[in-house]
């Protein structure tokens, strides 16, 4: 059975106090598939034409769940039910893992009455083991009779997450108010290129999948793909929002652009970071919650390309983690990039004290300041890639410890 690690240092204080969602309901069960003690499987049930939309991984390898919940997009049906499950991926399965898939599938119809391609499915954990489906069914049964809290909806999706992520957020809509609530699990095989490896967002607001659409895919970009733990893509990335339509928030609404969304929008940006600050804050082995931004580049696109190589850079990571002020290595990191930076006019600031000045270590740097900063849990990096360009970007990553090395070794064991 798997292993449960201590919690992150990093972790929030409290599970945060989110509220009922009008038509989402919550029901949770436990396969023992992996984990023993905790419930591991989530079941999601949404009204007749709940909105739904999705981004997914770009990975080559990616998982048959994601392939699926794609096709269920395209094909433009409401979403009636959410089946998510931990500790095995269904990655790298072949036919067997779609066939594993479709059971758990035809399941979940039965018992909720929804129609195949009104079920949207995730799954996570281990790659290359075929989903137990016939161990399941069982348990989706279980699962959508059971009626649980936000927070042990978030519980049961985590793999090696030392606790479970939520927020939650109200905005208005012409006047009308509505309600948004976000679960997440992500530590390890973070390097999103969409989204992170599950993430959900729900609300009660009367909007078209079109519009949610746009809003989740304008959103993800400066939040869930603009982090990482260990710069990989997991096979199973999967963000999806849903819309119950039950406040009746947004109704008249049906072009993404309309200046009355402006609320929601900012409240479901905000969520969408919050989700993704705390999948970096439980990095696997994680001290250090680190933030990265990049200004003076050529276009936001190399600013984001130069922040990453930082992020992703073992030996800055490494330094970090052993509160090391050896700066050279952001030089280093910046050099690779492979993107226009000026040697000469190149700044470096930790902890809002400047590093370097004409290509030289500045006049006025103090070591011990610098060293105190790195002491603590929040870490702040600022480059200006001294080529006068208006490019700009922030990413938020985490240290690399021994931690990461001991969870990973033997994580299928």
């Amino acid at each position: 059975m798997a292993k449960e690690y201590k919690k992150s240092p990093l972790a929030p204080e409290f599970f945060p106090e989110m509220p009922v969602i009008e038509g989402v309901e919550l029901g949770t069960a436990s396969t023992e598939l992996k984990y023993k003690g905790r419930d591991d499987l989530l079941l999601v049930r949404f009204p007749e034409g709940a909105a739904v939309a999705g981004v997914f991984t770009k990975s080559k390898t990616r998982s048959a769940p994601v392939d699926w919940c794609r096709t269920c997009l395209a094909a433009g049906k409401p979403a009636r039910v959410l089946l998510v499950n931990a500790g095995n991926a269904n990655a790298f399965t072949g036919r067997a893992g779609d066939d594993a898939m479709q059971k758990c599938i035809e399941t979940a119809a039965g018992v909720t009455g929804a129609d195949n391609d009104q079920i949207y499915v995730s799954s996570t954990g281990v790659i290359g083991e075929v989903l137990p489906a016939d161990r399941m069914l069982t348990h989706i049964e279980a699962a959508a009779k059971s009626d649980v809290s936000w927070e042990q909806a978030a519980n049961a999706i985590r793999t090696t997450d030392t606790f479970a992520k939520g927020a939650t957020r109200h905005a208005v809509i012409d006047g009308r108010e509505c309600v948004l609530n976000g679960i997440v699990k992500g530590s390890g095989m973070i390097a999103p290129d969409m989204a992170t490896m599950l993430g959900y967002v729900f609300t009660d607001a009367d909007i078209t999948s079109p519009v949610l659409q746009q809003i989740l895919s304008e959103t993800v970009g400066p939040s869930f793909n603009s982090i990482t733990v260990d710069s990989d893509t997991s096979t199973s990335d999967t963000l999806l929002a849903f819309a119950s339509g039950k406040s009746g928030a947004g109704a008249e609404i049906s072009d993404p652009a309309d200046p009355r969304l402006a609320d929601f929008r900012v409240a479901f940006q905000d969520l969408m970071t919050d989700l993704a600050h705390q999948v970096v804050r439980d990095g696997e082995g994680a001290t250090k919650f680190i933030k990265i931004t990049v200004e003076g580049a050529e276009d936001d696109r190399a600013a984001k390309v130069i922040a990453l190589s930082i992020a992703n850079s073992p030996l800055v990571k490494t330094a970090i983690a052993g509160e090391d002020a050896n700066w050279g290595r952001i030089v280093m990191a910046v050099g690779k990039a492979g993107e226009a930076a000026d040697r000469d006019r190149l700044i470096i600031e930790i902890g809002g004290q400047r590093l370097t000045e004409a290509g030289m270590a500045s006049k006025n740097y103090d070591e011990d300041a610098c060293t105190a900063h790195l002491k603590g849990r929040d870490i702040d990096i600022f480059v200006d890639a001294g080529v006068g360009g208006p490019g700009k970007a922030t990413v938020w990553t985490c240290d690399l410890t021994h931690g990461y090395i001991d969870i990973n070794a033997d994580y299928r064991s």
